[in-house]
């Protein structure tokens, strides 16, 4: 007989299983309850370690601890950011990442510290993903629209939707098919396009290269899309790192034809077809003319020697970053692009168009050589008297014999020309018959224009490129020649060199600006100190005569006044501190960082007799920036803050109404905010420039291939650096107040209005440009939109057009989430 004994392996596993699970849930219940001491004593790395545990211990705690999680995370965040442990940081959000791989907060907080770290791609990518989880996260749409913009230029869209110049390249690329070139590399790819044209016409090989990590995913999904996939070859290189046959298996023995897009990107200038293929385009022929040009010339020459009575010495010389690339060692772009057609106030040509330069693109011999040529001189004859403001470059691309594209001024084009504005001349006057001189290289792939001089018509002599010689005549021609010859430099002298952006240079040149703040600012101060001598203040420009030296000593009879205290924390280069101390007793801080600009500003106030203690430089005072709006000292308050609150390019500044919360903390009794505050004005119009611009329009404009749905991703609602006053545009309505933020008292604020518009013109509403009101005080107001302004508009493009009638009644549902204004029409 035998007996079978009980399963005693069985019931231990059983209550090994039980022994297990009670551990686990004893060490899950003590991690959590460490993890909250953790977070009760700041102690925010240790509490994240036991949030780890316990999620990974039991992962169906993750909704209940989710929000006490992303806290635990952010905190922990700030800290390692902090200690400079970037790696521990991301580590971290890939950890989290891992545990909630569909939370929209914690992808679009890992994309903002990627994004302030430089990674833009990596951040869009995360942005968009958290756009994608919750299409109504504003956080991520905000932080999305701002990296669009970076990663998809916007002329990715101008230039799609101009199909004039996408046929011309289809029929170039035929032709070429035809001839026998069968193999196409695409340099530059962008969305696939040209790559896919080569399919269409019947290449046999297509590869298409791209460096941006965005454009190279976009040109996938493009590609694939299209049914191309198996036929276009996708590399994510730069061209000049491609190897065959690591890449392209073999170069064959047909014909390679290199598609070079001329995108003024380095790594394309070097690319020739040698012995076999050709390059589209063939060749180039760049042209140039020198202009009259206000809206150039107020971007890049200081015009006034006093702004609102501060006085600018010469011992100052600003420049804007084109003239200081000219000497400068680091690659920088020597010129700036304008659509001339649209620019304010319009241009007047003093010279013909004249011929600069050819290149041919299919002779790598010449393309070595121009790389290579020294500095060649170029005269232009002038033929309307004006002021020498810029040399206005463009270029004709022949793309085959048959084929060409202009991107001339005169050309209804998606290309803007390169402006070479002229600095530096002490006089910029030219008459009828004079001269225009200078000097042409190509340098770090780049066409260099510079060294500026005019000659006047009296001078009789032949300044034309002649080699690199000149050919002269006797001694007195060569006297008169020199003589003649404009070529002295402000910045020939031994001053402070200040290289101010384009859009500093504006706002330096913006003299309302200026005398606004000024009055704004001596109403303040007089009620603050009633008992100071008011004509010394000066505050319209009509004072006694008295100078600030002469007023102290006067007022040193009496008790000296205790100063008042003013801080400017606007961006860039800026005077108000100086304006501020011409205005009586005051310890002006501005928050100018650069160097350079600390010097110049310290020149200027030398120049206007201040005592050294009158002007400091707040941030050389704080360890930490953050704290910038902290008080000078432990008893005293400012009696001024000067905020930034709108962005050049037309849109709010970024975090604005926080740093407005802790300025009112900050002022002394009767001190102010300024701008006190802000109206946003818009209108409702009808603008196909916008459509075109924002967005690509169907598959019309690509030929029929499939690219919009894709690129458009990348569409932001909102276009900014607009020039309203040269918009292509019909208005539908009057403009009309959107909505109000005040810097001083916030009850009267609010995030969400709506507005009812009255059409007064029947037509198509596609957008509505807005611009702001800045109001300093109630009588005193700058308004973003006219002509002396330096900042730009911005406009909201509407998803689908809107169809209205004269004396209909449009409503609009205004939004302000934290700097981001949202505007849309309610049906």
């Amino acid at each position: 007989m035998s007996f079978r004994m009980p399963n005693s392996n069985s019931k231990l596993h059983r209550i090994h299983r039980g022994a297990q699970e009670a551990g686990r849930q004893e060490l899950v219940s003590r991690s959590l309850q460490s993890a909250q001491h953790c977070l009760e004593d700041q102690d925010f790395g240790t509490a994240y370690a036991h949030y780890l545990l316990v999620l990974n211990l039991a992962p169906e705690l993750k909704p209940s601890v989710k929000e006490t999680f992303r806290f635990t995370l952010f905190k922990w965040a700030e800290d390692l950011d902090s200690l400079s442990r970037i790696q521990d940081l991301f580590n971290c959000y890939e950890q989290a990442l891992e545990l909630y791989p569909d939370d929209e907060v914690i992808c679009n907080s890992m994309g903002e510290h990627l994004f302030r770290m430089g990674f833009r791609d990596e951040a869009a990518g995360y942005f968009h993903k958290a756009v994608k989880l919750n299409p109504d996260f504003a956080d991520a749409k905000e932080n999305f629209y701002r990296v669009a913009n970076w990663l998809v230029e916007r002329w990715h869209f101008i230039m799609l939707n101009d199909a004039k110049r996408n046929l011309t390249y289809l029929k170039a690329i035929e032709n070429a098919v035809r001839s026998g070139c069968k193999s196409v590399l695409d340099i530059g790819t962008g969305t696939g396009i040209l790559g896919m044209f080569a399919k269409k016409a019947g290449a046999r090989y297509v590869y298409a290269c791209e460096l941006s990590k965005t454009m190279y995913e976009l040109a996938c999904d493009v590609v694939s899309a299209n049914n191309m996939e198996r036929e276009i070859k996708l590399l994510h290189l730069k061209s000049l790192d491609i190897e065959i046959p690591k890449h392209i298996p073999e170069r064959g023995s047909e014909a390679a034809a290199y598609i070079v897009l001329l995108n003024g990107q380095p790594e394309n200038q070097g690319v020739s077809s040698g012995d076999c293929g050709r390059v589209i385009p063939a060749s180039a022929t760049i042209f140039g003319m020198a202009v009259e040009c206000k809206e150039i010339r107020r971007h890049h020459r200081v015009g006034n020697q006093e702004v609102a009575g501060v006085h600018l010495p010469d011992s100052v010389q600003f420049c804007s970053p084109t003239y200081d690339s000219a000497g400068s060692e680091e690659t920088v772009e020597p010129y700036t692009t304008e659509k001339l057609s649209r620019i304010p106030g319009g241009y007047v040509p003093l010279t013909e168009a004249c011929q600069v330069m050819t290149v041919d693109f299919n002779n790598l011999q010449e393309l070595k050589s121009l790389a290579a040529r020294k500095p060649w001189k170029l005269s232009l004859p002038v033929t309307e008297g004006g002021i020498l403001d810029a040399i206005v470059v463009w270029f004709v691309l022949q793309l085959d014999d048959e084929h060409a594209l202009s991107t001339s001024p005169s050309e209804e084009t998606c290309w803007e020309q390169a402006v070479y504005p002229v600095q530096g001349l002490l006089d910029y006057s030219v008459n009828t018959g004079d001269t225009v001189m200078m000097e042409v290289c190509c340098q770090d792939c780049y066409l260099k224009i510079q060294k500026f001089s005019s000659m006047t018509s009296e001078c009789g002599m032949d300044f034309s490129d002649r080699g690199d010689t000149l050919s002269l005549g006797n001694e007195a021609e060569l006297c008169n020649a020199l003589a003649g010859l404009q070529t002295t430099s402000k910045q020939d002298g031994n001053g402070q060199v200040c290289v101010l952006e384009s859009t500093e240079i504006a706002l330096l040149n913006n003299i309302p600006y200026h005398e606004c703040f000024k009055a704004a600012m001596g109403k303040v101060l007089l009620s603050l100190n009633p008992s100071k001598d008011s004509q010394s203040m000066d505050v319209d420009g009509h004072g006694s005569g008295m100078n600030l030296q002469e007023s102290q000593n006067k007022s040193s009879l009496h008790v000296a006044p205790d100063p008042l205290y003013v801080l400017d924390v606007s961006e860039g280069f800026s005077i108000l501190p100086i304006i501020a101390g011409k205005l009586g007793p005051v310890r002006a801080y501005s928050s100018i960082e650069k160097e350079q600009h600390q010097a110049a500003l310290n020149l200027i106030s030398e120049a206007n007799h201040f005592p050294k203690e009158t002007l400091e430089f707040w941030l050389s005072h704080l360890e930490d920036e953050n704290v910038v709006l902290q008080r000078p000292k432990s008893d005293k308050l400012w009696s001024i803050i000067i905020l930034d609150v709108i962005e050049t390019s037309g849109l709010i500044q970024q975090e604005v109404m926080e740093k407005a919360a802790i300025s009112r903390c900050l002022l002394h009794s009767g001190g102010k905010i300024f701008p006190q505050y802000v109206l946003v004005y818009g209108m409702l119009v009808e603008s196909e420039s916008l459509l075109l611009e924002s967005a690509v329009q169907g598959t019309e404009p690509t030929l029929g291939f499939n690219i919009a749905p894709f690129i458009n991703q990348f569409k932001v609602p909102v276009c900014v650096y607009l020039d309203l006053s040269t918009l292509p545009c019909l208005p539908l309505s009057k403009p009309a107040e959107l909505l109000r933020l005040d810097l001083m008292n916030p009850l009267l604020n609010s995030s969400s209005r709506e507005v009812k518009v009255q059409i007064c013109k029947s037509g198509k509403v596609t957008a509505i440009p807005f611009w702001y009101h800045i109001h300093l005080d109630e009588d005193l107001s700058l308004d973003t939109s006219d002509e002396f302004s330096h900042w730009k508009q911005a406009a909201v493009v509407l998803d689908k057009p809107i169809q209205v009638q004269v004396g209909d009644e449009l409503v609009l549902d205004v939004q302000h989430h934290k700097s981001n204004i949202s505007i849309t029409v309610k049906q």
